[in-house]
């Protein structure tokens, strides 16, 4: 019987612990109260502090409860936050607490949801970063290693062979270009994807820049026996953007369409809007197979074609277009049927 009594006090004076925040205001209240009876009746010295005694016997019964309701309230939050911790917990659905902690309970799951989440972009940047790595060391280690096959070729004694001497070097010289792109566009795509990219925006002369940059690729489309020409546009039109970004764009356009052409034309056609001008990169190329489309403007990819055929490339050119295109805050949309041709498009503020 003992026992019991003594069980019950103990558990009586532990919810009275989880109710002594509220000690000051519940004596406070309560002293009021006599104080407030003691003028309205004018009760006797020996009948206050009975009333008293009732009121503080009723204040610790209330503060009992209190007590009770929220060591319960405190014994479930503790549940779920080491079942959260214990990885006990993965659905958010299956944190369940009493009506009165529904938004605690609201706020536990929107932490964990975000938490989730974090973790999974986690493991994504991971992966992604080992995928990085492992596609750069591929396509560096190509180049790198067939410059050294030439170079130990040459040392070895071709270097004095007229019939493969000069060849070898061209070979390797050329291969070192592709090394320069590479390392190139492995710095922009960097800089873009880290936030680093700094942008220069203002207006200028669409004639004058297209012109620019047909002169520097007419060479190459004339050498693959392609025609290379601008639609009729205004000549005085001026556009809204970062001039040499957008020159990249272009550049990188032009010369996988060029790449991708033989014998055939590329066109550059500008179709002026109300408020934007509209830039589509025409070709009659190979094509792009209708299941790569929307995996052509991904770091490293290349069509299967192209592999195929080892067309030179980093597999970064269209990333980079994207990402440019997209701080304009316009999009690149493309369209292609394989043997036809391919074109890209997208708009400019004017």
């Amino acid at each position: 019987m003992l026992v019991i009594v003594l069980k019950k006090f103990r558990s009586a004076f532990t919810n009275l612990r989880f109710s002594k925040i509220y000690f000051r205001e519940i004596l406070v209240i309560s002293f009021l109260f006599v104080i407030l009876i003691s003028f309205l009746f004018n009760i006797t010295l020996q009948n206050l502090l009975l009333l008293f005694l009732l009121v503080l016997i009723f204040d610790l019964i209330i503060l009992i409860t209190i007590g009770f309701k929220r060591k319960n309230e405190i014994d479930e939050i503790k549940s779920v936050i080491k079942s959260i911790r214990k990885n006990q917990i993965t659905n958010v659905n299956d944190i369940k607490l009493s009506d009165s902690l529904s938004d605690i309970e609201g706020n536990f799951k929107a932490m964990l949801k975000r938490t989730q989440d974090d973790i999974a972009n986690m493991e994504k940047l991971a992966q992604a970063r080992s995928d990085f790595l492992g596609y750069v060391s591929h396509e560096l280690r190509t180049p790198i290693f067939t410059i050294q096959g030439y170079l130990e070729t040459l040392l070895n004694g071709a270097i004095n062979d007229h019939k493969v001497n000069k060849a070898f070097l061209e070979k390797a010289f050329k291969h070192s270009e592709n090394l320069n792109s590479l390392l190139n566009d492995l710095i922009d795509i960097s800089m873009i994807e880290s936030g680093q990219m700094s942008m220069s925006f203002r207006y200028f002369n669409l004639s004058e820049f297209l012109d620019n940059i047909i002169i520097e690729h007419k060479q190459y489309a004339e050498g693959k026996n392609n025609e290379l020409f601008i639609s009729e546009f205004n000549n005085n039109l001026e556009v809204y953007g970062d001039k040499e970004k957008l020159k990249q764009v272009f550049n990188n356009l032009l010369s996988n369409a060029i790449k991708y052409t033989n014998s055939g034309n590329i066109k550059i056609i500008v179709e002026e809007k109300q408020k934007t001008v509209q830039f589509k990169i025409k070709d009659t190329g190979i094509g792009i197979k209708y299941d790569e489309i929307d995996k052509i403007f991904h770091r490293f990819f290349r069509t299967t074609d192209v592999r195929d055929k080892s067309i030179p490339g980093t597999g970064l050119g269209l990333a980079i277009v994207k990402h440019i295109i997209e701080a304009h805050n316009s999009k690149i949309d493309v369209k292609s049927k394989l043997g036809i041709g391919t074109e890209f498009s997208f708009e400019l503020k004017k």
